[in-house]
């Protein structure tokens, strides 16, 4: 079986050190003892130099209502605009329509470096099973350059809206690996949650919320999601998105809940694109972030990401699926600028993103499935701090992508030295 041998690279952990990196099937492996035999065929590439990270992990997006601005007429950029904007079209969704719009993005994430993705699907009698079955395409269309893990879950509400509870079962029964949630639209969010979880048992699925999208400080939601998940023993199993009342809270409390979060084993994943836009409306000074702050959390223990979220819809009109940019955003939002606070920017991305997802074999160690990008980077942390984009993606150690370095086309009297 032919081998790969990429060479002249740097690793993240030793990034001062030239190393080389061996692929055989699709996986990473040790360095084979009789590769120098004349019958081995194997591919060399010469890296340059680059850095070279694991696949960046897209833990938290919306494909199925992704690009729809030019339908949307945006006024006040609250939350309430963005959902009765966003339930408004997808009254004339069709299943080629998402598909269509959902590769479009999946498109640009491949180019970001981006190899594995959580999605959320809406589910509802409005929409039906559209969403759910564009995606599935997309699922299998698109596995050549990304794994796409399907969330589906009731934006609009469950108990509120009768019939969704059936779709959202059928959707189970027919491979949805997830099931979320959205208790802050439902009528009875504490309902919700309740049976989600039971949900989640019945077709022992993991769980993925989207909860408190706000800056109150009625952490009620948060506290029956704990409950629910020492009653399940669904540890390691729930992850929370936006929780944005956690940065409204003294710093002390947010100590207190970190560690009760860490000890139920519920991950959070952050969304700064999608809440920086819609928090703090109502202040016209000392404007609030609004961004719940996963440094914080993550040094009590808790498992955290960082996603996307939203590209051009009323929740989040800006975004180009580069979860760098979104680290480097985060970075800013939280005054993160050491190298150590910039390395832990991107595993945020990678290596947390994917214990998140529990994804097995994720790395660049032999046995780890060889999805990795190119950085033309001296390390992790300038690679943030500059927004340095991939220059070539790889999954299963086939090559996806390709974007060649920008050149300068200096006047030739400057070229000269002259």
């Amino acid at each position: 079986m032919p081998l790969t041998h990429l060479s002249n690279l740097r690793l993240l952990d030793h990034p001062d050190i030239t190393s080389e990196l061996w692929i055989e099937d699709g996986y990473f492996i040790e360095p084979p003892a009789d590769a120098l035999r004349s019958d081995t065929e194997i591919e060399h590439r010469d890296m340059d130099n680059a850095l070279i990270l694991p696949g960046l992990i897209e833990t938290h997006i919306h494909l199925d209502k992704a690009c729809i601005m030019d339908r949307c007429h945006l006024q006040h950029g609250t939350l309430e605009e963005a959902i009765a904007l966003t339930s408004q079209a997808k009254q004339g969704f069709s299943e080629e329509d998402i598909y269509q719009r959902g590769a479009q993005v999946i498109e640009r994430a491949i180019t970001q470096g981006t190899t594995h993705m959580r999605t959320h699907v809406e589910i509802d009698p409005g929409i039906g099973l559209k969403g759910f079955e564009a995606i599935r395409r997309l699922q299998t269309d698109y596995a050549w350059a990304v794994t796409l893990q399907i969330c589906v879950f009731p934006q609009e509400g469950m108990l509120n809206k009768p019939g969704t509870e059936t779709l959202l079962m059928q959707c189970l029964q027919q491979g949805a690996e997830v099931l979320g949630g959205c208790p802050y639209t439902d009528s009875d969010p504490t309902g919700q949650i309740e049976r989600l979880f039971a949900l989640a048992r019945q077709y022992d699925r993991d769980l993925d919320f989207h909860l408190d999208f706000d800056l109150m400080d009625d952490l009620t939601n948060l506290e029956k999601v704990i409950e629910q998940t020492h009653h399940y023993g669904w540890h390691g199993r729930v992850t929370l998105g936006h929780v944005t009342r956690l940065s409204a809270v003294s710093h002390t409390d947010l100590l207190g809940i970190a560690k009760r979060l860490a000890t139920a084993g519920i991950q959070l994943t952050c969304l700064p694109a999608t809440d920086l836009f819609l928090m703090g409306r109502q202040y016209d000074h000392l404007i609030p972030r609004g961004v719940s702050p996963i440094h914080i959390l993550q040094q009590q223990g808790m498992c955290c990401s960082l996603s996307t979220n939203n590209v051009r819809n009323p929740f989040t009109p800006l975004g180009d699926t580069s979860l760098i940019r979104i680290a480097n955003l985060y970075a800013n939002i939280a005054q993160l600028g050491t190298d150590k606070q910039l390395e832990q920017c991107l595993h945020w991305i990678t290596k947390h993103s994917a214990q998140l997802l529990r994804l097995e074999n994720y790395g660049l160690h032999p046995g780890c499935k060889a999805d990795f990008i190119v950085v033309d980077s001296t390390d992790g942390p300038q690679t943030i701090a500059e927004i340095r984009h991939p220059q070539m993606g790889f999954k299963s150690g086939k090559q996806t992508f390709c974007r060649p370095a920008a050149t300068l086309l200096k006047p030739a009297k400057q070229q000269s030295g002259a």
